[in-house]
């Protein structure tokens, strides 16, 4: 008989029979014997009084628990009950009247959902072109990203890049922190104070420049942030920026052959409209996503949202020890930090497996191998990496997912009401300057 004491905890009275429960314990003792190799015995010729004292306790702990999980199982497939995570087992009776053992399993089910209405929803769909001045603007990162730095015999200007030694003064005492040797910067390119790099254009080799400036007011060091300073400056090197023409040695640089040109500008096309598409999906997916779960209110079973927050609190201890290589040990990462997350997440995930459900949404093979193409069109070696794709089940999952998901928002577009608007490419990828 199924208990319920809240919306979404159950619990289940279980017995597991005493006679199969030892009948398999034996079993497992006999093979024990056969394997186990004991000092003063041939192997397989221990005794089983001898194996039953060092291995019957843990085997039958193995069995009990086995069992429970198997009449659990069988019980809520009975039942039709849709299990949110892990059962909790407490033991009633170690044996009953009938020689059983009694079990007590308590469990969460997924809650009953009922799909929000969307149909009033506003979604806003983008729609981009690549066009040619994207490509030119691509190609002069990647020029610059190839940059040959050439010693200079003029004065400073912007866009040189510098060797310097400096040192800042604060009512003519040096403040810590602002002291360096051989700093590299390369003048208008935002890596110091602007005020502290617009000092400098004009400077030679050799020369020592004294300049005064006031820090911002909201300067991370608070004893420096809005204060006025004076810095020294000298000049240990001048290099002027060369940048590569863009000609078939250019070409072939960048992975084309045959170094023409025309086929380079086709492929950064390509790129191109490749990150526009996962772009305007994701902006896509992210209103859909919103409206699903703001029309769709869910109880989270509390086992989900703990599993989720407990993964969330990893996830941060990670990117913390890749970012800084401190160690996370001890650090308080306290729940209510990711609680919101979680219960979106969660949420959502079970409004997904709603909808997918009861609109024959399920990610089609074809689907996921478009997917996969697409992807690997990115690499060098297409199709080595369409084999590598299919020989890692977790890649394939995970390609499933994004096509199920990408299902949905098809749906969601075609049921909400979508208003088309025209969005340069550059402000897209939040490149609007």
């Amino acid at each position: 008989m199924t208990e319920q004491s809240s919306p979404l905890e159950r619990s289940l009275a279980l017995t597991v029979s005493l006679a199969n429960v030892e009948a398999e314990v034996l079993k497992r003792l006999k093979h024990t014997a056969k394997n186990i190799r004991m000092d003063g015995f041939r192997p397989g010729k221990v005794p089983m009084n001898i194996v039953e004292s060092q291995y019957g306790d843990q085997l039958r702990r193995e069995v009990l628990s086995e069992s429970a999980q198997g009449s659990f199982a069988a019980e809520v497939q009975k039942q039709g009950l849709h299990v949110a995570g892990a059962p909790h087992f407490e033991t009633v009776s170690i044996r009953n009247d009938n020689g059983d053992y009694e079990f007590k399993a308590t469990f969460e089910v997924f809650p009953d959902i009922t799909l929000g209405d969307i149909s009033a929803a506003e979604l806003e769909r983008p729609i981009v072109t690549v066009e040619d001045a994207d490509v030119d603007r691509t190609i002069e990162v990647l020029r610059k990203q190839r940059t040959r730095w050439l010693p200079a015999t003029r004065a400073a200007q912007e866009g040189d890049r510098l060797k310097i030694n400096y040192k800042g003064f604060k009512d003519d005492i040096a403040f810590d922190g602002g002291t360096a040797d051989n700093q590299m910067i390369v003048l208008g390119a935002g890596q110091f104070l602007p005020d502290f790099e617009k000092a400098l254009p004009g400077v030679s080799v050799g020369e020592t420049r004294s300049f005064d400036m006031t820090f911002p007011a909201d300067y991370h060091a608070k004893d420096l942030a809005g204060a006025p300073v004076r810095f020294e400056v000298t000049v240990l090197e001048i290099q002027m920026p060369e940048l590569p023409e863009v000609d078939a040695d250019f070409a072939r640089m960048l992975g084309i052959e045959s170094g023409d040109v025309t086929a380079m500008r086709d492929e950064i096309k390509a790129n191109l409209e490749r990150e526009m598409k996962k772009r305007v999906q994701n902006k896509l997916k992210d209103q859909v996503m919103k409206v699903l779960f703001e029309t769709t209110p869910v109880e989270c079973p509390k086992s989900l949202l703990e599993a989720e927050i407990e993964r969330l609190r990893e996830n941060a201890r990670q990117d913390w020890r890749m970012r800084t290589g401190q160690d996370t040990q001890g650090v308080d990462l306290p729940a209510a930090l990711f609680e919101d997350q979680a219960k979106r997440r969660v949420s959502l995930g079970m409004i997904l497996t709603e909808i997918v459900e009861k609109h024959d949404l399920k990610a089609q093979a074809v689907q996921v191998r478009t997917f996969l193409e697409e992807q690997a069109q990115s690499y060098e070696q297409p199709d080595e990496m369409m084999k590598w794709f299919y020989s890692q089940p977790d890649r394939l999952q995970e390609a499933e997912s994004v096509v199920l998901e990408d299902n949905v928002v098809e749906w969601a577009l075609g049921t909400a009401k979508v208003t088309d608007k025209v969005l340069p490419f550059q402000e897209l990828i939040g490149q609007t300057a």
